[in-house]
């Protein structure tokens, strides 16, 4: 820590004060830095999309599931243009997303969606819009789920018979 300028220390015992209980806080407000701020527009365009949860940072792209009303969908906004990009034939009425993980190319989707009373993982290709489910073997309930930068390997948070366990899928 640095030491205080002796012309500090003067002034601070003409004030009458333990010179540590004045320097204090100027002390430690050079440690500190610079608080970081949240992206004000990119705020904003996120609260138009209503609530919003799960998020999932990987370069340039946010995935998060965001929704109004009861109706969640999973979102993905490109960082750079600071907007919603489409996402043809992901979000079914029926589907309930409950995480999401993206790839830095932004290209490849991994969600964890409840659909039909069943929890499923799914993995969704932006070139392709095209949606298809990833297997667990042996079978589990996933919950959580991390994608590797490049998009070919997954970890998922999976329950099997009460207890709590990882694995790595390797993506097709």
């Amino acid at each position: 820590m640095a030491m205080a300028p002796p012309g500090l220390v003067r002034w601070a015992r003409n004030l009458g004060a333990r010179p540590l209980a004045v320097l204090a806080p100027l002390l430690l407000s050079g440690c500190s830095g610079t608080l970081p701020v949240p992206m004000g527009g990119l705020d904003r365009r996120l609260e138009a999309i209503g609530s919003s949860h799960a998020p999932a940072l990987s370069d340039r792209w946010l995935a998060l599931i965001g929704g109004r009303g009861g109706r969640e969908q999973v979102v993905l906004v490109d960082l750079d243009r600071q907007m919603p990009v489409p996402l043809p034939g992901l979000n079914r009425p029926d589907a309930q997303p409950l995480a999401v993980a993206v790839d830095a190319a932004g290209e490849r989707l991994v969600v964890v969606r409840q659909l039909e009373g069943r929890t499923e993982l799914v993995l969704y290709r932006r070139a392709l819009m095209a949606l298809e489910p990833i297997a667990m073997q042996p079978a589990g309930v996933p919950r959580r789920i991390s994608l590797r930068a490049d998009g070919r390997e997954l970890a998922v948070e999976v329950s099997r018979g009460g207890a709590w366990q990882v694995d790595l899928i390797e993506v097709p």
